[in-house]
């Protein structure tokens, strides 16, 4: 029971890790950065931000009880584009990840082996759980990415910055080992 435990916290902070990288890339954008898109075929952040939510609200909404796939979810309405502000996709962004982390904070250890359902297929928690660790982190890298060519030379390096490797190994080697999750000093730096 203490191995599952620890794993679900070690999702708990991983996705409030990712959740934050996005937050923190979104930051660094001018407004009407957020609806830039490239192509015809490549979605704005502001459409994949609306994808995303749309996709917690549809799997985390009533988790136990009904299947992730919302009959009031419109997929295809995700990839329209019709919010008109940053706090506007700010607010979407919350939205999802309130839901989703406040299902995620709810469950016990017992309800991880649960059976639930996305469209008809039988899933473990614990494998819808991980499916979304999958999910969300995609979309997240996507923004990060795209912010990041948006803003050019401009960019606040989120992670370890290009050609800082050594510096960064040298520090964390200097120190004595420990156990801990990578997020909690990663969180404290986005602060």
């Amino acid at each position: 029971m203490e191995a599952i435990d620890s794993y679900l916290e070690s999702l708990k902070k991983q996705f409030l890790y990712y959740k934050t990288l996005g937050e923190k890339a979104m930051a660094q954008l001018e407004p009407e950065q957020l609806f830039t898109a490239v192509n015809e075929d490549t979605n704005s952040i502001a459409t994949i931000v609306k994808h995303v939510s749309g996709n917690m609200l549809s799997r985390w909404t009533d988790f136990l009880t009904t299947d992730g796939e919302k009959e009031w979810r419109n997929r295809d309405a995700e990839f329209e584009n019709d919010l008109l502000s940053k706090e506007e996709v700010f607010a979407l962004w919350n939205k999802g990840w309130d839901c989703f982390l406040n299902t995620l904070n709810s469950l016990k250890t017992e309800q991880l082996s649960e059976i639930i359902y996305i469209r008809n297929e039988g899933h473990t928690v614990i494998e819808a759980i991980n499916r979304q660790l999958a999910h969300y982190p995609y979309h997240v890298g996507q923004i990060v990415f795209y912010a990041k060519q948006l803003k050019k030379d401009n960019w606040e390096s989120l992670s370890i910055p290009k050609n800082k490797s050594g510096n960064y190994n040298a520090e964390k080697f200097a120190r004595e080992k420990e156990i801990k999750n990578f997020t909690d000093e990663e969180l404290k730096k986005f602060k």
